[in-house]
């Protein structure tokens, strides 16, 4: 497949430009800067905005599946998240894209109450404003035509822990759950290359 990953120049967007390589698939890295991510191997790197809709139409022509795994920290939450899903739904709809896998937040998703993790009793909230920014976003996602799924970590990613090249679908969120980059990188590109999950969430934990 051509798959086509914004934001590969983070650590979940460079496990997904890694994991597509791996299985033999073309990739396009978009990056805002192709001079500082020389460790893009095994793909074509090129300059977009993931926020702006004709540049997503551009770097996404030709492309049969898209991935996000974009944020920038020095925009505020909310006007990021929103502007970068409605330049995907409007650029990847113009370039044919069908297919759209948006890694998400595990606290914006339901815990074992029902509610979302953020608003659970003790949850930590000092990001709250970064939490509503995704929310934001997935409401946006919500209204668009494209076929999309929201892939979030049940609970966060482990930054040093080895990959054990599995993971499993949680049935809700969880705090303490800790999953690799590598690990939830499987779950992106599964599905990409096999859908299971439609205009839907869903939560990835370690296996």
């Amino acid at each position: 497949m051509n798959i086509v990953v914004f934001g590969a120049g983070g650590r979940a967007g460079r496990q997904a430009v890694a994991e597509a390589h791996r299985r033999g698939h073309r990739v396009t890295a978009v990056v805002r800067d192709p001079g500082r991510h020389g460790e893009l191997t095994g793909a074509r790197v090129v300059a977009g905005d993931v926020t702006d809709a004709v540049s997503v139409e551009r770097t996404g022509a030709g492309h049969d599946a898209a991935i996000s795994a974009a944020a920038d920290l020095s925009v505020p939450p909310h006007d990021f998240f929103t502007a970068s899903s409605r330049a995907l739904a409007t650029g990847l709809a113009n370039a044919g894209v069908p297919r759209l896998v948006v890694v998400g937040l595990a606290a914006i998703l339901p815990g074992a109450s029902g509610v979302p993790l953020m608003d659970e009793p003790g949850y930590p909230n000092e990001y709250r404003p970064f939490y509503l920014g995704h929310a934001a976003g997935l409401a946006e996602l919500r209204t668009c035509d494209l076929d999309w799924t929201y892939v979030a970590p049940a609970g966060d990613f482990d930054h040093t822990g080895t990959s054990t090249g599995r993971y499993r679908i949680a049935d809700h969120g969880d705090p303490a759950s800790r999953i690799t980059y590598a690990d939830f990188a499987i779950a992106l590109l599964d599905e990409i290359e096999t859908p299971s999950h439609h205009r839907a969430t869903v939560s990835i934990r370690e296996a």
